[in-house]
């Protein structure tokens, strides 16, 4: 950069280049004048004619000076128009990217403001919700605890009931009862009321708490309620002799039954022992195999409630087929009057299709006879006054002939 009389030129504008090249060649110039000066006094003739076209050169250095200052007069205006023209767009860009500045940033307020309105109110609306939800869980809870203070009441009477529950079966009477009215309860759900008899007596004089009515065979079953709790209970609470008092209790039960409930020609060659207790039968099953097959030997079956309802079913079956085989004849007499009234049925059939037969034929001459006095009809219609031959087959028609006129 270059400053002269307080303006700036750069080196790399060509104008002032031209600019700098004009100096230089105007003190060169002067140079060669001083040189031609120093010349002169050899030769003045030739000194005058050089120094008139050295005036010449500098009128036309001068001139050339003069043009090359108004050149860099005209290039600084320029510069300086064009540095306020580059300013005021500057400028105006400015403004333009300001006021698009401020717009976008309105714009993002607008957008921010709006987005943190709709989170505000989601956030009520959860809010709100999660209030509602709230409510409703704690009115659940609350209905809850009020079917918890139910089942409390429920358990609470519940243990009162087990209390007795525990109380009657102490006693060995009342949980003969017990035994009995369970075994009931599975009979007369199993079985239709007419297929057995509860505390049936029989021709010994013994009471059976359910006697089933098979047929023979087998023949009528004894059904016995038995309930040996007091030896299971010390079985289980493991005192000793528990497991000889247990066998024994059973042993007994098991030849009671075999002795009053299995009577030769009055019952089956067999009979049932009911325990109440599938924790007792359990037991009887999985540590006492030897009274299990005791009671096979001795014609005893023992039974649970689980066991009890399927044997139950098995004898509904019997019953079922017996009572099938027992209805044998009155259905094949049944069948016989049925096929006597099919017979009768396709007899009075055939009587039928032969009046209908009848019928149609009478239709048909019927028919026929309809045709002919048609076809009569028409020739009566078309009657012309003359004389008319007589039909073939009409005798006694008189022939018709037209009046004189």
């Amino acid at each position: 950069m270059i400053r002269i009389a307080g303006h700036t030129f750069s080196l790399e504008d060509p104008v002032v280049l031209i600019g700098l090249g004009g100096a230089v060649g105007f003190v060169l110039i002067c140079l060669l004048l001083l040189l031609s000066i120093r010349a002169s006094r050899k030769a003045a003739d030739p000194l005058i004619y050089q120094l008139d076209q050295m005036g010449r050169t500098i009128d036309g250095l001068y001139r050339g000076q003069e043009q090359l200052s108004g050149g860099l007069t005209t290039v600084s205006n320029a510069q300086a128009s064009g540095q306020a023209q580059v300013l005021q767009a500057m400028e105006t860009r400015l403004a333009a990217v300001q006021s698009q500045m401020n717009d976008r940033l309105h714009e993002n307020a607008m957008k921010s403001a709006r987005a943190l309105s709709e989170m505000q109110e989601k956030m009520n609306e959860q809010l709100r919700g999660g209030s509602e939800k709230t409510t409703k869980s704690l009115t659940e809870l609350q209905e809850r605890l009020a079917v918890i203070d139910k089942a409390q009441e429920n358990i609470t009477r519940l243990s009162g009931d087990v209390l007795s529950l525990q109380d009657i079966l102490s006693n060995k009477q009342t949980r003969g009862a017990f035994g009995e009215i369970q075994l009931n309860d599975i009979v007369g759900k199993a079985l239709p009321s007419d297929s057995f008899s509860l505390q049936a007596v029989l021709s010994n004089g013994k009471r059976a708490d359910c006697l089933i009515h098979l047929p023979n065979p087998p023949g009528p079953i004894v059904i016995d309620a038995k309930f040996p709790l007091e030896a299971y209970e010390k079985l289980r609470a493991g005192e000793p002799g528990a497991a000889q008092l247990f066998k024994t209790s059973v042993r007994a039960h098991i030849k009671a039954i075999s002795e009053r409930y299995i009577i030769e020609g009055e019952t089956a060659d067999g009979a049932l022992m009911f325990l109440p207790s599938e924790a007792v039968y359990a037991e009887l099953h999985a540590n006492f195999g030897e009274l299990v097959r005791e009671g096979f030997a001795a014609r005893v079956w023992v039974v649970s409630p689980t066991t009890c309802m399927a044997t139950l079913n098995t004898m509904r079956a019997i019953l079922k087929d017996a009572r099938m085989r027992e209805q044998a004849g009155a259905i094949r007499n049944m069948l016989k009057l049925l096929h006597r009234d099919v017979e009768l049925v396709s007899e009075r059939v055939g009587k039928l299709q032969t009046h209908f037969g009848q019928a149609r034929a009478d239709l048909e001459g019927i028919g026929t006879a309809a045709e002919r006095a048609g076809k009569r009809a028409a020739r009566l219609d078309n009657f012309d006054f003359e004389e008319l031959a007589p039909d073939e087959g009409a005798q006694g028609l008189v022939g018709l002939k037209r009046p004189a006129e």
